[in-house]
């Protein structure tokens, strides 16, 4: 019963432990992973008061700050590539938005050409029959 519950607590503190460090390391398993070491490192150099523990502890904390630099530059990258996306977003719109513009003046000026073309064509006739009539009326026609 008691190597039961110790096995118990041994699970909880480990779990605890694993928590603490996942939380310190912002959620990133690597550099949680790399701190521990670290840490295991540096308590062991501490207990055995040896150079070689200093020489690991050393080498786990480079390991550390280059998991995090690492982590940190693939963060930025991802922000860059958000921002990226949105202004690419913007862009589109404005396209979208310009060429509707360009759409609405090429239609309103077609229907302008028409009307001046209709325009133009109705004061071609009314002259031309004017002009019928005045050449007509000095040959006797009417």
């Amino acid at each position: 019963m008691a190597a039961r519950k110790t096995a118990i607590w041994g699970g909880v503190a480990a779990v605890g432990l694993g928590t603490y460090y996942l939380y310190n390391a912002g959620g990133s398993p690597k550099v949680a992973e790399k701190q521990f070491e670290h840490d295991a490192a540096k308590i062991t150099s501490k207990v055995r008061g040896e150079l070689p523990g200093k020489e690991k502890e050393a080498k786990t904390q480079a390991k550390v700050y280059t998991e995090q630099a690492g982590q940190n530059i693939d963060s930025a990258i991802d922000d860059v590539k958000l921002t990226t996306s949105k202004v690419d977003a913007k862009l589109e719109g404005y396209r979208a938005n310009a060429e509707k513009k360009l759409d609405e003046y090429r239609k309103e000026a077609g229907k302008d050409l028409s009307s001046a073309v209709d325009k133009f064509d109705k004061t071609v006739e009314q002259k031309a029959a004017q002009s019928k009539s005045w050449i007509g009326s000095w040959f006797g026609g009417k």
